[in-house]
């Protein structure tokens, strides 16, 4: 676990250098062996896309990518 945790603040470091936004690492809450990160105030989506499946891929583990925006009307997203 202790390596996961350091790979994914690597990330991170990553995708904040690079993409000016920075991740928070979630699990569910009835299984601990299941992980999400969460990005928000992303302005290039492409560019955000690419470093992070870049740098996603470094992990070793299975990933899915899903993309979510605010449901309120009148929020940014």
């Amino acid at each position: 676990m202790a390596e996961l945790r350091a790979s994914v603040e690597r990330l991170f470091s990553v995708v904040e250098r690079e993409c000016g936004v920075r991740g928070r690492w979630m699990h569910r809450r009835d299984d601990a062996t299941t992980y999400m990160e969460v990005y928000e105030g992303v302005k290039n989506d492409a560019a955000f896309q690419a470093v992070l499946e870049r740098e996603g891929a470094k992990l070793g583990v299975p990933r899915k990518l899903e993309v979510f925006k605010d449901a309120l009307p009148g929020k940014p997203s």
